[in-house]
């Protein structure tokens, strides 16, 4: 079955470059393309589709806001935003909304169609370095580790030790393999526990975990080990 992706974005020719690489795809079929963020919420609504490659600064309604409805909506896709590092400010209020990841706008083809598949298959294209540098920037807007309990961490009481501790290993940006050396389980029990850390703390993928960590305090900026 084919990954149905809209694309978003006020440049044309930009559209029609990824439109170019992408039907040439047998597995990824373009459903439609919006100009701005409105239309893209509309359009989301009219063809469901599976993944939703989001541009940032647009007219009439930015990617942030856009990717905040199409969310809030219900709606099963996903969206990768596409960005630069200058607005990391406006990437990290769209991973806060739901987003699943973001890529460079001049990724090569190789790399955006991975990720829209990495998308499309429930995982975030986020690479963990990149999060943190995100978080890195906006710590002061972060709990500090005397701050009173907050909602995420009220959350965590629904986990059990062991997924807090694995919880804890994706925050730092380690991948289901480091996590079961580190932990000596198998990676199939990782995976196991990632999906029930998921469903219990209701976030969509590893980037909204990573978030979670930081916002109730877990991880503090610049920390690896």
């Amino acid at each position: 079955m084919k990954t149905r992706l809209l694309l978003v974005d006020d440049q044309p020719l930009l559209r029609l470059a990824f439109r170019t690489v992408l039907e040439l795809q047998p597995d990824i079929e373009v459903a439609g393309e919006a100009g701005d963020g409105a239309q893209a919420v509309t359009m989301t609504r009219a063809l469901e589709p599976d993944v939703i490659v989001m541009d940032v600064r647009m007219p009439v309604m930015d990617g942030v806001e856009a990717t905040r409805r199409i969310v809030a909506s219900g709606s099963p896709a996903r969206v990768l935003v596409l960005t630069t590092f200058d607005l990391d400010e406006y990437v990290y209020a769209a991973l806060r909304n739901g987003a699943s990841g973001f890529l460079l706008k001049d990724v090569p083809p190789a790399d955006l169609l991975g990720g829209i598949r990495a998308v499309a298959a429930g995982d975030a294209v986020v690479a963990p370095s990149v999060t943190r540098r995100l978080i890195d920037r906006f710590a002061a807007h972060l709990p500090g580790p005397d701050a009173p309990p907050s909602a995420p961490r009220d959350r965590l009481r629904h986990l059990t030790e062991r997924e807090r501790e694995v919880l804890m290993e994706v925050a730092r940006g380690r991948s289901n393999a480091e996590i079961a050396e580190r932990l000596v389980v198998a990676e199939a029990t990782v995976k196991m526990h990632v999906g029930r850390i998921l469903a219990k703390l209701a976030l969509r993928d590893r980037v909204q975990v990573v978030v979670f960590a930081y916002e109730a305090g877990l991880v503090r900026p610049g920390e690896t080990s």
